[in-house]
């Protein structure tokens, strides 16, 4: 028995041709997007236009409420920005103004517990737990829910690695046909 994957546009859903050329899309930020960026590919053609409807935009954060709580985040025309500055001109101010540093990131040093039901199941180095085990075959539907709703991978039990990481049966051999 074989097996043929058929790639197709994920905004048109034609099928992509073996040689034909495909073009990602990583999509940052949308109001529709739940769980962090995703990619979508698509023929060159079903986004040559993508360029021509792009915007000027000028992303600012608001820093408003009280000392350590999280700016809002506005996307607002260029134009619309601009026409904020009425003493100087934008372009002018931009050059001008105090540089701000990226905040750094701390290290996370807080250990994850992979036996339980919050965090069973998610891809990690470590040795799979008998009670991270038992959580993933116990709840497999809610962790592979968690799991998409998180963008990673889910659990097939039907994969062989998998099956043998998490403790599921071996799936049986293909039959072979004569």
């Amino acid at each position: 028995m074989g097996k043929k994957t058929v790639h197709v546009s994920d905004f048109s859903g034609e099928v992509i041709q073996p040689g034909d050329r495909v073009v990602s899309l990583v999509v940052l930020e949308h109001p529709d997007l739940v769980a962090g960026p995703v990619r979508l590919d698509a023929r060159p053609v079903e986004i040559e236009s993508i360029d021509d409807a792009a915007l000027d935009v000028a992303v600012v954060e608001i820093h408003d409420g009280p000392e350590g709580s999280e700016p809002r985040r506005v996307v607002l025309t260029a134009s619309e920005f601009d026409e904020l500055a009425t003493d100087t001109q934008m372009a002018q101010l931009l050059r001008t103004a105090e540089r701000v540093r990226p905040a750094k990131t701390t290290r996370r040093t807080e250990r994850i517990d992979y036996g339980t039901l919050e965090h069973a199941g998610k891809p990690h180095r470590g040795k799979v737990t008998d009670e991270e085990a038992r959580l993933v075959r116990e709840h497999l539907d809610e962790v592979n829910k968690r799991l998409a709703d998180e963008g990673v991978r889910q659990i097939d039990p039907d994969d062989p690695d998998l099956a043998a990481r998490y403790g599921f049966p071996a799936p049986p051999p293909a039959a072979v046909v004569a």
